[in-house]
């Protein structure tokens, strides 16, 4: 289970119709907001996927300004990957290949590059542990 923290905002103005659309939506936690328009929920998903989705629902509701992550859990796939470092390499063995180009090593962990996120997500949740 994966369990993230999202901060909203939108203009004060419009801050008790964003606050009410986010508790009706029913994708998010609502926790609390402040006078400046910025929102505090959680959302939960199976994976990194489910999350997307529901982070793609609340950045369609009316007078969003934006809807960003700002912390992220998943006891699973942690716990997952420790196992895997854990018995591997440190490094993995392209990074000690001298005939390999920094031209060819591809970094993927950019979440704000939100047109590759979708892509990014679902390798992610089939990569295998």
């Amino acid at each position: 289970m994966n369990i993230s923290s999202i901060v909203v905002k939108t203009v004060p103005k419009y801050i008790d119709e964003v606050v009410q659309a986010l508790k009706d939506c029913e994708v998010c936690d609502y926790h609390m907001h402040d006078k400046e328009g910025r929102v505090i929920i959680t959302i939960e998903g199976e994976g990194v996927s489910e999350e997307l989705d529901k982070l793609r629902i609340i950045e369609a509701i009316p007078h969003v300004i934006t809807a960003d992550m700002q912390m992220a859990y998943s006891e699973d796939e942690l716990d997952a990957h420790m196992e895997v470092i854990a018995n591997g390499d440190a490094v993995p063995k392209m990074l000690n290949d001298d005939d390999v180009k920094l031209s060819d090593i591809q970094y993927n962990g950019d979440l704000k590059k939100k047109d590759d996120l979708s892509t990014f997500t679902k390798k992610f949740d089939k990569t295998q542990r």
